[in-house]
This record gives structure tokens, C-alpha cells and sequence, in this order.
């Protein structure tokens, strides 16, 4: 029962920390108090869950050897708990006024993954109905990270829950389904911000799109690492190292580029927030190489890590692309995988080596191996865009992967 209860709070504080930082871009990209607000409280809940595991994990060892594998799972809690505390770290450049360039948010409105807000008006599609009619995952590559409801915070709300008119919905997702989001909200058209082509590529352009990259390492460094516990995979282990190693790398670039836009005739204020975002960046991709040590290093993963980790909202799939399948020579673009089926692609190994965070221009190719993440029920037809048919074997999580065309 103990073991049970730990896979499920283990579960529960990966899922809050990733959400936690979901929420703090948010906050900065929206300069909102009150979401930052809501992170620092969903922080008190971390801390509890951490303080709960701790405590289990020591009462179920009864041995050397399972004191070993159990310190394992101590060092992914700690993680887990760091991310959690990264995530503060980043609301604190909302809440304590360091401010950011206006260059940042317009540079991350053009990433993989974009954050969003819009009010629900009365008569939408979504007046009055409950959230998991819309399959928002699939429908528009966006899932819901919480809802505002006058005062109130509604944090990652379940399907069950029915949206009223004047919720405000926060969103994050693939930019491309933001047109249909607005649509089924009853939302005004959306038109992002933008600033003018500059002539120069000035020192700060450098420092914000550093941050940019930043940013986006981190968040795949952290995904990588949770892939490479639940497939007990090496190559994804020493992927997540490099990221590290060019998180730290580039954490010096920033600061040289900071201080150079310092000497420049610019308010000084915005530089301490991409200093500041830097830090929980290169932080995040600590707390990655962390849990990737176990995996490097020890052979006997407690399993109460594999359970745990495989157990949330999203699901993590690593598939080969087979001949003659739909998605052959097709751009990751083409194909609009986070609309349909609701999978974002985290990389793609080719040749021994990973693409991260791959662009929409990538085209796939025959025995490219494809590691996305995205909602259990799109993981069938994700396999049959590249060439699969997904069969389900005596165990529930025994899935064989049988050519289109042999059927």
C-alpha cells in the first residue's frame, strides 16, 4: 500500500512542477500577479508531497540493496522539488517588478510552444459546457493549465468541469491552434504583437534570443530526463547531459551579452529579469542532469520510478517511422501533429543523434525514431501516421507495432 500510495504522489509532484512552470511563463508572459501567486501556492503543495514521500521512502527500506535503489527515488523527489522551487524563481520576476524586454515575449510568441489567454463569451461553443467535451489537446493543440474565475483559481481543472461565461482560460500549446481556440471562446480575432525589423542586431537582440533558447533547452532537458527514467535509456541520458552542458555554456553568453547592452543608451531595469530567467533556466537543466545520473550510474532503478513516471495526464511515446508510411517526406509543419492527434514532438533521433525541439520545417524520414508527448488517445493515430497499426499485447502495457501494409 505504501509503495502505491508513494508512485502516486511521485506522480502527482512531477505533474504540479511541470504545471508550476507552465504557469510561471505564463505569469511573465502576461505580467499577472496573480497567477504568480497561484505558482507560490502550488509550491506549499510540493513541499508537502515531498515531505510526505521522504518520509514513506524511509520507512518502506528494510535492507542495504533497497536502501540503494530507494535513494534513487530520494534524488528524483529532490529534483522534482527543485523544479518546483525554479518555477518561483521565475514568477518573481512579475512579482517583485524586475521587469523583461518587450522583445522576450514578442520572441516566444513564435516558439514551438506558446502561451495564451481568452475569455469564454456567453453563447460560445464553450458557454456552459464542460471542458473535456472539446478534446482541446487534439482539437487545438492547447491544453488548459487553469481557469480564472472572478477571484477564484480554478489550477489544471478536470474535463468534468463547465465553463462559464467570463472564465478566463490559460492555455499552453502549439501556436497554430490559437486561431481555433479563439474561435470556439468566442474571442475577437488574435493579433500578436510585433516589433519592427531592426537594421542593426543590437546586444540585447543577442541576450533575448540566448534567453529564447534557453528556455526552450531547459524545457526539453527536463523532458528528455523523465523519458530516460521511464525507458531506462542511456542515449536519452547523455542527450540530457549535453543539453546541460549548453545550458551552462550559454548562461555565460547571456551574461556577456547583458552586460554589453548595459553600456548601451537603454533601461537597465528589463536586463535583471533575462539575468534573473537565466538562472532558473540553467537550473532546470541541473535538476535534469540530476535524475539522468541514475541512469548513468546505477543499474537497479527503483521501479516505484518507472510507474510513477509513466503515470500522468500525458504519455510519452518513442515510435520509428516505417516505410512507406503518410509521414515520409512530410514537414512536422505539413503534418500538424499538435492538432492532430495532439502530440508534440520533444525530438527526433536520426542517425545515432537527436533533433530537439524540431522545427516545423523537418521533414521526417524512414526509420527516423520520433519521442513525443501528448494524450493517450491520440497515441493510436499518431502510430498510423507513421505507418503503424498499434495492437495491444497480453499485458496493458504491452504494445506491438504491426507495418500498415501488411494489413
Amino acid at each position: 500500500m505504501e509503495s502505491r500510495n508513494l508512485r502516486e504522489m511521485l506522480a502527482e509532484a512531477k505533474d504540479t512542477s511541470e504545471l508550476m512552470v507552465d504557469l510561471a511563463y505564463a505569469a511573465l508572459f502576461f505580467d499577472d500577479p496573480d497567477m504568480a501567486d497561484e505558482v507560490e501556492a502550488l509550491e506549499q503543495q510540493i513541499s508537502d508531497l515531498v515531505h510526505r514521500m521522504r518520509a514513506l521512502s524511509i520507512i518502506a527500506v528494510r535492507n542495504p540493496r533497497e536502501a540503494e535503489a530507494m535513494s534513487a527515488v530520494l534524488q528524483v523527489i529532490s529534483a522534482v522539488e527543485s523544479i518546483g522551487n525554479d518555477a518561483v524563481d521565475i514568477t518573481r520576476i512579475v512579482t517583485r517588478r524586475l521587469g523583461i524586454p518587450r522583445q522576450l515575449v514578442i520572441d516566444l510568441m513564435v516558439a514551438e510552444e506558446v502561451s495564451h489567454r481568452v475569455e469564454v463569451a456567453d453563447g460560445s461553443h464553450f458557454a456552459n459546457r464542460p471542458l473535456g467535451s472539446f478534446e482541446l489537446p487534439v482539437v487545438t493543440g492547447m491544453r488548459v493549465l487553469a481557469v480564472r474565475r472572478g477571484r477564484r483559481w480554478l489550477v489544471d481543472p478536470g474535463g468534468d468541469e463547465i465553463l462559464n461565461p467570463g472564465d478566463v482560460m490559460f492555455l499552453r500549446g502549439s501556436p497554430d491552434g490559437i486561431t481555433r481556440l479563439r474561435e470556439l471562446a468566442g474571442a475577437p480575432s488574435y493579433d500578436p504583437p510585433r516589433l519592427e525589423e531592426a537594421a542593426v542586431l543590437t546586444d540585447l537582440d543577442r541576450a533575448v534570443d540566448t534567453i529564447v533558447e534557453m528556455k526552450n533547452l531547459s524545457e526539453v532537458a527536463v523532458g528528455l530526463a523523465y523519458s530516460s527514467l521511464v525507458f531506462r535509456d542511456r542515449s536519452l541520458a547523455a542527450e540530457v547531459r549535453h543539453l546541460e552542458d549548453r545550458l551552462d555554456e550559454m548562461k555565460i553568453r547571456l551574461e556577456l551579452w547583458v552586460l554589453r547592452a548595459a553600456s548601451d543608451d537603454i533601461d537597465p531595469k528589463p536586463l535583471r529579469g533575462l539575468l534573473h530567467l537565466g538562472a532558473a533556466a540553467e537550473d532546470l537543466g541541473d535538476q535534469a542532469q540530476q535524475m539522468v545520473w541514475l541512469i548513468e550510474k546505477s543499474s537497479d532503478l527503483h521501479p516505484v520510478l518507472h510507474v510513477a513516471l509513466g503515470d500522468t495526464d500525458d504519455i510519452v511515446v518513442r515510435m520509428p517511422v516505417g516505410e512507406g508510411a503518410e509521414a515520409v517526406g512530410r514537414s512536422l509543419g505539413d503534418l500538424d501533429l499538435p492538432i492532430e492527434p495532439g502530440f508534440n514532438v520533444l525530438a527526433i533521433e536520426r542517425n545515432g543523434r537527436y533533433l530537439y525541439r524540431p522545427r516545423r520545417d523537418v521533414e521526417l524520414r524512414v526509420d527516423d525514431r520520433v519521442l513525443a508527448s501528448g494524450p493517450e488517445e491520440g497515441r493510436g493515430p499518431l502510430a498510423e501516421l507513421l505507418g503503424w497499426r498499434l495492437i495491444e499485447g497480453n499485458d496493458e502495457d504491452d504494445l506491438v507495432l504491426e507495418p500498415l501494409s501488411s494489413t
